[in-house]
């Protein structure tokens, strides 16, 4: 692997870092003003809106999609560290550029595997930043680490699909600029394991459809991801040719887009962590404790020199895997997929909580972004797959090669 970034990469990071200073960072106590003003924790603030707006101007959009056709036509490799960039800011940056899950997952689904009339209703709008969307996958009722346990059925009817199920968790349904549910549900419960669920596209104001609350996380609405949802799906029809791809295809679709999912959740907490060492670093040369700054006190001094190597060390093991699907593709880089999904989030919530504990009790208030942070880096050891499934995954993996 060549380490140093190519021109292109460069000159996108130069400008992306630009429109953080100059742009997002100032935005985020107005952001959050304006969502506690209007009283509703999934609303849109008119700041958001201004971000976006600039960020086209800069030409700072869709950078996530491979795919010139569709976004900036960067490579795994290459949209590395600008997603990481955008991680330090994750509430506000990624949304601003349009690479916000769970749109930028739909989207990567849109366009591999929908049809063209599919990809001209809702991945255009999705791709110009004008709507919002869903992925319904996780239940309530069933282990969903699991994603064969799915309980929702998906049942032909004619010339209609009839979706009847409950879903939770659905990322991005209480934005209330979501307008279509990617929905995972069985179509044949007596096929083989893997080849009984389906996904269909569902607009959210189909009859039937009731959002029944959202769902926050560890208190805080998480209206970065569009929130989340508890969704019941009662009778509800849509045309056949709503169905993405196949019958029995959607738990490969599902798989081919959590690859890329799971990298850019993990490119985003390498930023996480670097600017809640760069907020440790500076409470610790300012504050001063038992008359001495806390940078002089030998634990602190320990936080810090690991957050380094922690953090170098998750970068370089994501990049292994960027190249790896540049080059071999996501199923050839399946291992270091899941070695990074299980070191990363782990990392990162380890140094925040570093940074936490050396910003006292402003590191659990709103003075600070670390609680929000740490909140994102905990529950990322849960979404898209626990920790233990990746580790049990991952070790049968390891264990076929050494008979």
């Amino acid at each position: 692997m060549d380490f140093q970034f190519d021109a292109r990469t460069e000159k996108l990071r130069a400008r992306l870092t630009a429109f953080l200073d100059e742009c997002v960072y100032p935005a985020e106590a107005v952001h959050a003003a304006q969502v506690a003003a209007a009283g509703d924790p999934w609303s849109r603030s008119p700041v958001l809106a201004e971000l976006k707006a600039e960020a086209r101007r800069r030409d700072l959009w869709n950078l996530f999609l491979p795919d010139p056709r569709y976004g900036a036509g960067l490579t795994n490799l290459q949209y590395a560290p600008l997603a990481e960039l955008t991680g330090r800011s994750p509430h506000l940056a990624p949304e601003a550029v349009n690479c916000a899950a769970p749109d930028t997952g739909n989207m990567e689904l849109l366009a591999e595997f929908g049809s063209e009339a599919q990809r001209a209703r809702w991945l255009k709008p999705l791709l110009d930043g004008e709507i919002r969307s869903a992925f319904c996958m996780t239940e309530p009722e069933v282990a969903s680490s699991d994603a064969t346990n799915i309980a929702t059925r998906i049942t032909r009817d004619g010339a209609e699909y009839v979706v009847d199920g409950r879903k939770w968790w659905s990322s991005g349904a209480m934005d209330p600029r979501c307008e279509i549910f990617v929905v995972m549900g069985k179509t044949d419960p007596d096929a083989d394991r893997h080849r009984q669920q389906s996904m269909i596209l569902v607009p959210r104001d189909t009859p039937g459809v009731t959002v029944r609350r959202g769902m926050t996380v560890f208190g805080y609405s998480d209206a970065s991801h569009g929130g989340h949802a508890e969704i019941d799906f009662t009778g509800v029809r849509v045309p056949a040719e709503n169905l993405v791809g196949a019958e029995g295809a959607g738990f490969a679709i599902a798989q081919a887009r959590l690859g890329p999912g799971r990298i850019h959740h993990c490119m985003r907490l390498i930023g996480m962590a670097e600017r809640a060492l760069e907020l440790l670093c500076r409470r610790a040369n300012q504050r001063i404790a038992f008359g001495r700054p806390l940078a002089e006190q030998g634990v602190v001094r320990e936080w810090i020199a690991e957050s380094r190597v922690r953090i170098e060390q998750a970068r370089l093991l994501v990049f292994k895997t960027a190249w790896l699907m540049d080059t071999v593709g996501n199923r050839g880089a399946h291992t270091e997929i899941q070695a990074i999904k299980i070191v990363t989030p782990a990392m990162a919530e380890w140094v925040i909580d570093k940074a936490i504990q050396g910003y006292g009790g402003a590191g659990v208030s709103q003075d600070t972004p670390l609680a929000a942070l740490w909140a994102q880096a905990r529950t990322l050891r849960l979404a898209d797959g626990p920790d233990e499934v990746h580790r049990s995954s991952l070790a049968k993996r390891e264990l076929r090669r050494w008979p």
